[in-house]
């Protein structure tokens, strides 16, 4: 992976970090048994489904906005354009917020409790190591029109 210098400097692909906890998750439950959650199959099912669907179409259509608008999606490339319409208009990082609906989507249709509380030190390491180097790097490149819009939408809801 080539990082660009003018770019957040993020040196790990967020897609891979869910990919890897939910990994880790799944085997954690094959070596030491899988704790399923205390929903209720029917229920878990349902809501995993919902979730999954509905963090794939918020992520999905925050990708097509960046397509549009003629950026990179990733993270350790230059960004050429301030996105604050669409999905942009509720959350700062619908992608983020879209790969952990659908990781708990995930969980919930697996049963598993281990890869459901994952999701906590997975989010705090994207907040972490992703998230606050996309901050200060928009926060550098596009100046007040992004503190103005940091200050207007919430990071996550």
């Amino acid at each position: 992976m080539q990082i660009d210098k003018d770019s957040a400097g993020v040196r790990f692909p967020p897609p891979l970090m869910f990919l890897g906890a939910l990994g880790a998750g799944m085997l954690l439950d094959a070596l030491i048994g899988r704790w399923g959650l205390p929903f209720g199959n029917y229920l878990e099912h349902s809501a995993g489904w919902v979730l999954l669907v509905g963090g794939a179409a918020v992520l999905l259509s925050a990708a097509g906005l960046f397509r549009r608008a003629g950026t990179r999606l990733e993270p350790w490339k230059t960004s050429s354009a301030l996105i604050t319409d669409g999905v942009y208009r509720w959350t700062r990082n619908p992608m983020y917020l879209g790969m952990a609906a659908a990781y708990l989507g995930i969980a919930l249709i697996l049963d598993s409790l281990t890869v459901a509380l994952l999701l906590v030190p997975l989010v705090l390491a994207v907040e972490r190591e992703v998230i606050a180097r996309e901050e200060g790097y928009m926060e550098a490149k596009f100046g007040d029109a992004y503190r103005a819009y940091k200050a207007s939408v919430r990071r996550w809801f």
